[in-house]
């Protein structure tokens, strides 16, 4: 499996595996991507986290509709993540956030969106 961080107001959009563009027709599916009960907060920002199975080489992930209103979004179309991470790097990544003074912490809890966990968007 593999990992990413994910914010609140954003989404993800297309999804590539090694051939190219997944495809639903060949896979027979859709990726597995699910949102995890664990986020971490870093400068006021709700990072959820996110599991892929290991086909998948990269995540497109571009704002909601409603995250665009915000001025501070307006200026990003989309974001490719190409630098998927391992659990052990999460974890890593938890454990920094948890004992950080510098405004990061560790929350577990439903996501927002409790209808999409589990579900490819």
């Amino acid at each position: 499996m593999k990992y990413f961080f994910l914010s609140d107001g954003w989404t993800i959009g297309r999804v590539w595996e090694l051939g190219g563009l997944w495809n639903e027709t060949a896979w027979r599916r859709k990726p597995e991507i699910c949102q995890l009960e664990l986020c971490i907060w870093e400068q006021g920002e709700k990072l959820w986290l996110y599991r892929v199975e290991d086909a998948v080489l990269m995540v497109e992930v571009k704002p909601t509709a409603e995250a665009q209103l915000d001025s501070s979004a307006k200026n990003i179309g989309q974001v490719v993540l190409k630098r998927l991470i391992s659990a052990d790097q999460v974890i890593d990544l938890l454990c920094a956030a948890d004992l950080s003074a510098n405004g990061k912490s560790v929350t577990r809890g439903e996501p927002l969106r409790g209808e999409e966990r589990g579900e490819w968007l």
